[in-house]
């Protein structure tokens, strides 16, 4: 049976993304912190549970599903991320995943993080 790259993506930790995520930013003078807060922003997690989650090796499925609080207003969030508008993306965990790209691309890309938060 030929495995997706959706379902390749699911089982992938999110640690070994978060470090890229981290080496991305740092690239452009922003900081694991600012990682950070976005990913706790998303989806409600505290420091210390992200930080559990990142050092237990918790894929990206398992992440997403038991996320204690994802953000209204990451529906906010819109714009183009790897090849695909955010907003028309229909299959829920893609678009989970891909409202964390953008967030994280924001951050790079030297965004206010009041603006990358959505505040205001």
């Amino acid at each position: 049976m030929k495995t997706s790259a959706t379902d390749r993506i699911r089982r992938t930790s999110v640690a070994s993304v978060h470090v890229h995520y981290v080496n991305k930013v740092e690239k452009k003078g922003r900081t694991r912190a600012d990682v950070d807060q976005v990913i706790r922003w998303l989806t409600g997690y505290s420091q210390g549970a992200l930080d559990a989650l990142l050092a237990e090796g918790t894929d990206f499925e398992t992440f997403f599903a038991q996320a204690p609080a994802m953000n209204p207003n990451r529906f906010l969030i819109a714009g183009v991320i790897c090849g695909h508008r955010v907003e028309e993306i229909e299959d829920p965990f893609m678009r989970e995943l891909r409202h964390l790209d953008k967030l994280v691309d924001e951050v790079a890309k030297g965004k206010a993080m009041e603006k990358v938060l959505r505040v205001g």
